[in-house]
């Protein structure tokens, strides 16, 4: 069993180092879980001196006011044999046997931590270990003792911050208090008692100590309350003898005094009866097995808190991503695999694995020949528009079988058309594409951490799909150009044929210009442009996927990582701009989780050996 109070101190000390006091705080704190004797008294009650008797040691700083300004973290540590002795946490390669250096350290390090002027308090633990074969295996936590009125040098705050503090760490459940109570006042006005009474009505977790017994005045006694009867709580009333300020005077031995306190209630009639279970000593003992017995309890759930907690602290640290490399190396490595990241994201919306790809394809299913059959071939081929063109094609010489030129004019001024759809298909391609490249920079969470770097792959990729853009409208249009620059001969070669094989005859040279001529021409050129656009239905979507879809899934950041290699370390520092306070919560967060991950395999160790 004495290694779960040791385990405890261990985690309670781990958990000092990794600045988790359990005060209120943005991370999970272990030290709220782990059980605690919290040691409460108003100033004067004796509480200094109970611990004392119980260590067997003049140690605690003295003096008028409030002495005790920070928590006391105190390990009690049971040795077989050897010289007494005394560490620090902030000190853990001293050991100290005069513990009147002890004291002298205990004052200086708090002044180190509240000012040495300074009258405030501060909730951040001392941790004081004391290794002696006169005590037994127990932890206690001495905190500032409640005060009534603020003195010279106080804050007005003091008296209210004091009980703040007492009342923040005896309000956990796994708090277990230490009331220390003077017997020569009215117990109904004891500090410790009332607040006590706040947080615990009931006394399921509240240790009642009587102090200051032999200085009751004559003719009363204390046996009423020490037996449960004055005020009851669920575990017996202890009452001690401490020395008298004489004694402490005189430096009397703490050991020597603690014989006395046997021998006062052996030798009082009215509290002979109680001897067994009165006294420093006792209240060592019984404080060390309760403890333990607390501690084996708690294990379990504790086991189970960690476990949870280690999980969630994973899962936020791996959200805050990992901390910035500190050579040019590392910053354009991870430069690079950020990039990455952002790179397969995009690929991944356009093979479809994420959504947003399918929008290319619906510009070719129905955008790009909505807006070609949205083109009115038929007006460019009205009876007047034909008739002009093809007079004006003859020019002085009218054509002389079939009008070759007011053909290519014709189907040359349906054909530029086309050039309207084809550049919105591009640009309607492009404006997808843009819009996959800022939900990928938003799905990327590595590109949350560093803004600057956000912007600058941002507008690297934009304008990537720019070029892209510019090239593939060049590609597009010059399919369209190629159509009005070359007809297809063999289509015009069959429509005599055609025309024949249904029976009706060329119309004569003198006919040329009657409607029905006319008519015909416009039907020719109107199949002819129907059979190049269904051409370029297709083509078009090819040049537009070759040039801008699958040249980004290619090359969207070729330029950007070719300047990125030529960038000097300061340049690379300051794409690799980390907000300040996403670094320190990292910082926060892999302490925490190291407290965690200790806590556990300690735990596991004891409970395994169990």
């Amino acid at each position: 069993m004495e290694s779960l109070i040791s385990l405890v101190n261990k985690i309670q000390r781990a958990c000092t180092a990794l600045g988790d006091h359990g005060e209120g705080s943005s991370l999970p704190t272990l030290w709220d879980s782990l059980p605690a004797i919290a040691v409460v008294g108003g100033q004067s009650s004796g509480k200094s001196s109970v611990l004392e008797s119980v260590v067997g040691k003049d140690f605690l700083p003295r003096g008028a006011g409030i002495v005790t300004r920070r928590p006391l973290v105190l390990q009690l540590h049971r040795i077989d044999e050897g010289k007494e002795y005394a560490e620090f946490m902030h000190l853990p390669k001293k050991k100290f046997t005069d513990f009147a250096a002890v004291r002298k350290e205990i004052s200086d390090e708090t002044d180190r931590e509240t000012g040495p002027s300074s009258k405030v308090i501060s909730t951040v633990p001392i941790h004081l270990s004391i290794f002696s074969p006169n005590v037994v295996n127990l932890t206690l936590v001495d905190l500032p003792g409640l005060t009534k009125v603020a003195v010279d040098g106080q804050p007005e705050s003091i008296v209210q911050d004091i009980e703040n503090m007492v009342r923040s760490f005896i309000e956990k459940p796994n708090c277990i208090i230490l009331a220390i109570s003077p017997a020569n006042q009215d117990l109904a006005t004891s500090d410790a008692i009332k607040i006590s009474r706040e947080v615990d009505p009931k006394g399921d977790r509240t240790f009642g100590v009587l102090t200051k017994i032999d200085l009751m005045d004559q003719g009363t006694n204390a046996v009423d309350i020490l037996e449960g009867r004055g005020y009851k709580l669920r575990y017996p009333w202890v009452g001690v003898v401490n020395r008298s300020q004489a004694d402490i005077n005189k430096s009397v031995d703490m050991i020597a005094a603690r014989r006395r306190e046997r021998d006062y209630f052996k030798s009082t009639p009215e509290y002979s009866h109680l001897t067994e279970r009165m006294g420093s000593e006792y209240l060592g003992k019984m404080l060390s097995k309760h403890l333990e017995v607390v501690i084996k309890s708690r294990i379990p759930g504790l086991q189970a808190l960690i476990t949870k907690t280690i999980s969630e602290l994973e899962t936020e640290l791996s959200r805050l991503g990992k901390p910035v490399a500190a050579d040019a190396g590392g910053k354009l490595y991870m430069i690079m695999e950020i990039c990455r990241a952002f790179d397969q994201t995009f690929k991944e919306h356009l093979d479809g694995t994420r959504s947003g790809g399918e929008k290319v394809n619906s510009v070719f299913d129905n955008q790009f020949p909505a807006a070609i059959k949205r083109l009115q071939f038929d007006k460019h081929l009205s009876m007047d528009n034909v008739r002009k063109l093809i007079t004006e094609a003859d020019g002085y010489q009218p054509h002389l079988i079939a009008p070759e030129q007011g053909y290519r004019r014709l189907i040359e001024s349906c054909l530029v058309s086309i050039r309207g759809p084809a550049e919105a298909a591009v640009d309607a391609v492009h404006s997808i594409l843009k819009d996959l490249i800022h939900k990928s920079i938003g799905e990327t969470s590595e590109l949350k951490q560093y803004p600057t770097l956000r912007v600058e792959v941002s507008g690297a990729a934009v304008d990537s799909l720019d070029r892209m853009r510019d090239e593939s409208r060049k590609a597009t249009l010059l399919l369209v150009d190629m159509e009005s620059g070359y007809l297809t001969v063999e289509f015009f070669r069959k429509l005599p044929q055609d025309s024949e094989k249904g029976g009706n005859p060329t119309h004569s040279i003198f006919d040329r210009y009657n409607d029905a001529y006319l008519r015909r021409i416009g039907s020719n050129v109107l199949s002819y442009v129907n059979m190049v656009c269904a051409g370029l239905r297709n083509s078009i979507p090819k040049s537009i996927v070759y040039c801008q879809v699958r040249e980004a899934k290619r090359s969207l950041l070729d330029i950007f990582f070719t300047e990125l290699g030529q960038k000097e370390m300061s340049k690379l520092s300051k794409l690799l701009d980390e907000d300040p306070a996403v670094q320190q919560r990292r910082t926060s967060i892999a302490k925490r989780l190291e407290l965690y991950r200790s806590a556990q395999t300690d735990i596991e160790a004891v409970a395994w050996s169990k």
